[in-house]
């Protein structure tokens, strides 16, 4: 029996496990106490990899379709039809031809964060989407216009702050979001215990709110407006601290005016928060000696959610939090962070660069909003989406007006999936290729270090051996049919051509006898702010402490002027849309948000035996008030219907959530045909997004709104 020292590649908060195993089978999962990071703490997830490595559903060999059912092929088979039908395609109708999605566990997979944009590279085609645009888009966008690049996003210095200010996220479930902050409990017990204060801004009454000092039941979808009129009050009252910061701030007086038209008085309804209490509110995180300011899903995936992301930046500016210990910092990853790189290395960043070709939506870092991918295929002309690759992505359960995506996909020519189940998105593909367990790949969480609460490095290599081939692999010898190589491409060459490229890029030398990812990854440590290379973190199965989070600017920085531009024309040319709002009736009858559970993570975690029940289920919660105004009991079914779609489901009545909201999670939906996830398919759900209007989006950025949907209930 060994013990092995990995990272939990099943959310961001990135916990070190110890893992018990022998002959390749998982024996036992604890939390590694001496984890530099997580500190031995795990969450239901963490213990559920061995389930994982396990699953019968899994798929280990590809899968092609002939006539309409689905064959194991070997290798060379499935490359082989790849071959003779991708090429084609972009030869007789153009790159643009062949659309890409990836899913959101391509961000907790190294071959993913090495390999996908070689891949999309590869492809040549203005059609790439991804889960951004359902997910964190408006704050990378945010963080593109105020500071220069889109990774360049600062987080809650959570171990120093005394004051934590939480809108439309509940940590304690997801464990962080664009933060990276394993034990989110400790933490938050530990700000309370110092003698500071967390107060949560939330329909619902969350795990997080209820361990809170106080929780303000928000309308859903106004985020944005309770935003600026505590900017309103802090500015109107000279309440900003914004000295330290005055040398590098551009825009400034343009906010000023901006928050003029929203007093607390004239927000009070809309939100639902009374105007003395959001007085209250502004006051406080004025006063606060150190503060923090933390938006997720609730104010990204909204109808404004671009300015509610950029309004939680500018109130951590005012009031003097932006880059001090205890307010909001900049991380300093060990590796591949573009902020580190020198300055004259990195443009400004910007968007629009083109635009779907339908409905003309901009593109943001080089993605179109997954919104309009069904029109994409469905609408006929000169480049109509005909084939798609979709890589650790289920778009058919997760991405606006869903079920319309999923006639579209029916419409293709042709379909490549990377994803080791076959599930309600692969069954549309003409060929499946998976890859190994986690258990069977090395991991560096790449990504996810970039928006970590504490600068740490950790390493995990592969726990147990595989002849599945790694994804990057896979992406490589794809890339090499998409170059006219054939199926046969010599991928060793291909990948040491790339690590060539991005050594020379970053002026260091290749160590010899390495490959792959491990290549890649020593290649940008080595190019990265630390002395750090890929042997020192093998020798360090607990991670490396790279210290606290440091004050960085103005070197963080890479807009065209050097400063942080607060009123960027990108973000405040929608302000006068959320003027115009201000008096708009609100939508009658109830308003749809989602739900987020420990056991579960979008909708890829559900075939998992031992993350079933304890709670994680696909219900509807709705108030005592409006089960009795509406006719609804608790455990009966109701209807739920959208402007573009109905849903039946369970019923919980439950006081967690405001009056006039209804919660159901995002998900679910595994009882469609042709599907290969048993534990899912016994408890499928039902999927919320088809209730979600393809055509309502955040305007500046195309990202869909899952959350604040106009429906109605009935028995």
């Amino acid at each position: 029996m060994t013990t092995s020292f990995v990272t939990c590649p099943l959310c961001e908060a990135t916990c070190g496990l110890a893992i018990k195993h022998e002959g390749g089978q998982v024996l036992g999962i604890r939390g590694d106490k001496d984890d530099v990071f997580s500190g031995g703490y795990l969450c239901p997830k963490g213990t559920s990899l061995g389930a994982l490595d396990a699953d019968p559903d899994r798929i280990r060999t590809p899968l092609v379709k002939r006539d309409g059912e689905f064959h194991e092929a070997t290798w060379d088979e499935a490359f082989a039809l790849i071959d003779a039908r991708l090429p084609a395609l972009r030869e007789t109708h153009g790159p643009d031809t062949v659309a890409v999605y990836f899913g959101n566990p391509s961000a907790h997979n190294l071959s993913g964060a090495l390999y996908l944009r070689v891949l999309a590279k590869a492809l040549a085609t203005r059609n790439v989407y991804s889960a951004g645009t359902v997910d964190q888009v408006p704050k990378t966008f945010v963080g593109g216009y105020l500071y220069g690049d889109a990774a360049t996003i600062p987080v809650a210095d959570l171990d120093r702050t005394d004051h934590l200010l939480i809108l439309g996220a509940n940590p304690l479930v997801s464990n962080g979001s664009l933060m990276t902050a394993p034990d989110m409990r400790g933490k938050l017990a530990a700000i309370r215990k110092r003698g500071g204060k967390v107060v949560v801004i939330d329909p619902a009454r969350t795990r997080t709110a209820e361990r809170a000092d106080e929780h303000h039941p928000i309308t859903p979808g106004t985020d944005a407006f309770l935003l600026f009129a505590m900017l309103h009050v802090i500015l109107e009252e000279g309440l900003e601290r914004v000295d330290g910061l005055a040398p590098h701030l551009a825009g400034l007086d343009e906010v000023r005016v901006l928050a003029k038209p929203f007093s607390p008085e004239t927000v009070a309804e809309r939100t639902g928060i009374a105007a003395d209490e959001i007085r209250r509110l502004a006051s406080e995180l004025a006063a606060a000696e150190r503060a923090a300011v933390y938006g997720r899903m609730g104010t990204t995936t909204v109808e404004f959610g671009t300015l509610a992301s950029w309004l939680v930046d500018v109130l951590n500016i005012v009031t003097g939090n932006l880059d001090r210990p205890g307010g909001v910092m900049f991380p300093k990853a060990a590796a591949g962070q573009p902020n580190t790189r020198p300055r004259d290395a990195r443009r400004p960043f910007r968007h629009g660069r083109w635009h779907s070709r339908v409905r003309e939506l901009p593109e943001v870092m080089g993605e179109l909003p997954v919104a309009t991918l069904a029109d994409e295929i469905l609408t006929p002309g000169n480049g109509q989406v005909r084939a798609l690759v979709t890589v650790m992505g289920n778009p058919c359960v997760s991405t606006p007006r869903a079920g319309r995506l999923d006639e579209a996909l029916e419409r293709l020519d042709f379909m490549v999936s990377f994803d080791v189940y076959l599930n309600e998105t692969t069954r549309h593909a003409d060929v499946i290729l998976p890859g190994p367990t986690p258990l069977e790949r090395d991991h560096y969480d790449l990504l996810l270090y970039q928006y970590a609460v504490r600068n740490v490095a950790n390493w995990t290599p592969a726990v147990v051996q595989t002849d599945v081939p790694q994804e990057w692999e896979t992406m490589l010898r794809l890339v090499g049919v998409l170059q006219g190589m054939g199926p046969d491409a010599d991928v060793a060459a291909l990948d040491a051509a790339l690590a060539d490229g991005i050594a020379r890029l970053n002026g260091v030398a290749v160590t010899e006898g390495l490959a792959g990812p491990r290549r890649l990854l020593d290649v940008l440590l080595k190019a990265g702010p630390y002395d750090v290379t890929l042997a020192d973190l093998e020798a360090a199965p607990h991670g490396l402490d790279l210290g606290p989070l440091q004050p960085r600017l103005p070197e963080v920085l890479s807009t065209a002027s050097g400063l942080v531009e607060l009123a960027p024309a990108a973000i405040v040319d929608d302000v006068p849309r959320l003027v115009a709002a201000l008096d708009r009736p609100a939508a009658p009858g109830m308003v749809l948000i989602g739900r987020r559970h420990l056991r579960s993570n979008n909708s890829w975690m559900h075939n998992l035996e031992p993350l079933a029940g304890g709670g994680n289920d696909c219900s509807a919660h709705v108030h005592p008030d409006d089960a009795a105004r509406l006719g609804l009991v608790d455990g009966g079914a109701c209807t739920m219907t959208s402007r573009v779609g109905a849903i039946t489901l369970p019923v919980v009545v439950t006081d967690r959530i405001r009056p006039g909201v209804v919660s159901v999670p995002h998900g679910w939906g595994h009882d469609v045909d042709g599907t290969r996830t048993e534990v899912a398919a016994r408890r499928p759900g039902v999927n919320s997004n088809v209730l979600t209007d393809d055509t309502v989006l955040d305007v500046p950025t195309g990202t869909g709104v899952l959350n604040g949907i106009p429906v109605e209930l009935l028995p």
